[in-house]
């Protein structure tokens, strides 16, 4: 996962503190880009050979939308095509401080976020600050689901 910031960081670490409870499961939260152009730069710079050489290698790209859905599209098509189903651009629809002021602390929701996925339903991810997330996310659960949960 290479989020854009720290905020994004303790979304994903929540996360993973949730499936990290199976030591053969790798998950990787990078440290933060410093924002989404940077996010997709350091992509296209460090991972997209790497995921070349990898071909099990998957990527989550955890970015703010900024009121603005149109940025998924911006950042998909950064991605080469060789590499678009196993590439995930997820976020929170403006920034994860507004969803952490009416949900809780990242690392709670995201440890939320990582048990809908686990048992398949979309409670945390029903929320209008995440809705927007649901092609995404199920593309995301279809490829990972079967070795991360």
């Amino acid at each position: 996962m290479l989020p854009e910031d720290a905020a994004n960081r303790d979304l994903a670490n929540g996360f993973h503190l949730r499936v990290a409870w199976n030591k053969y499961r790798q998950m990787y939260v990078l440290k933060p880009a410093g924002g989404w152009l940077e996010v997709l730069r350091i992509f296209e710079t460090e991972h997209i050979s790497q995921m070349d050489r990898f071909p099990n290698r998957f990527m989550v790209l955890l970015i703010d939308f900024d009121d603005n859905v149109a940025r998924l599209e911006t950042a998909k098509a950064r991605i080469p095509d060789r590499l678009a189903e196993r590439v995930f651009v997820l976020g929170v629809l403006s920034e994860p401080e507004e969803l952490k002021a009416q949900e809780g602390s990242f690392e709670t929701i995201g440890q939320l976020m990582a048990e809908d996925c686990q048992n398949e339903i979309d409670i945390i991810w029903r929320h209008r600050l995440l809705q927007h997330n649901a092609l995404e996310l199920e593309r995301l659960r279809a490829h990972v689901r079967p070795f991360l949960f």
